[in-house]
């Protein structure tokens, strides 16, 4: 949408946007949008709420009458609590592309990009979470392990660090993944991890990397990465 914001620009016709992922439009620097809160999947916020809906709409339009831009602009009211699973909404779908199509850092980052709406309603629903204890955050996490994987492995390497981070991002993901609507075991949870994850992948392939390491201590830890069965 940002995208098509500049051409219709260019040909004299104002526009304005919703932004549901606020990293990614301050990347674009569309003309006009409106930063809101809301899951992926509902840009208006509460579902049959035309009230709420009304005020979202508002203020995505007020920002027309902004002599210039880029104007990226927060709307000021969190949606109304409602339960995922009573209305449909967009669950996250993962694409698998070929494995030399990016770097580590970027397919991690834009992954989770996409899980960080369903990590937050995963919070609000729960009240709390099991991701903290490498005490960094989640993005950083993520950058640390893609850099072991676009790099060489550092010597020596801090296993109890990387051990915390590899349990902080498997947590996010789980806790991201049982919060997507729909009757989602915990079996179904672990092969959508596995199978179409780039976290998985990551995993995967940092498993291979350490079973081939001559350390023993290195080989033994590939134990916490993945099981067998992945």
């Amino acid at each position: 949408m940002s995208a098509i914001a500049y051409f219709l620009e260019e040909a004299g016709i104002a526009t304005t946007g919703i932004s549901l992922v606020r990293e990614n439009t301050e990347a674009l620097r569309p003309p006009r949008f409106l930063w809101v809160t809301f899951p992926l999947g509902r840009p208006l916020g509460k579902p049959n709420d035309a009230a709420f809906q009304h005020r979202v709409i508002a203020a995505a339009l007020e920002l027309l009458e902004r002599p210039s831009g880029p104007v990226l602009e927060d709307f000021a009211e969190d949606a109304p609590e409602v339960a995922l699973e009573d209305h449909p909404t967009c669950p996250v779908t993962f694409a698998r592309p070929a494995l030399d199509a990016a770097t580590w850092a970027t397919r991690l980052a834009n992954e989770l990009l996409l899980l960080r709406p369903w990590y937050d309603a995963s919070l609000r629903r729960r009240q709390r979470t099991t991701v903290g204890v490498a005490g960094r955050s989640i993005d950083t996490l993520a950058a640390e392990l893609a850099a072991l994987l676009d790099g060489e492995l550092p010597e020596p390497l801090d296993m109890r660090a990387l051990k915390h981070g590899v349990e902080d991002l498997k947590a996010y993901y789980q806790e991201s993944l049982t919060a997507q609507p729909g009757d989602r075991s915990w079996q179904e949870v672990q092969r959508t991890f596995w199978q179409e994850t780039q976290l998985g992948e990551a995993l995967k392939r940092l498993d291979q990397l350490l079973r081939a390491h001559p350390s023993p201590q290195l080989r033994a830890f590939t134990r916490i990465l993945a099981p067998r069965n992945a």
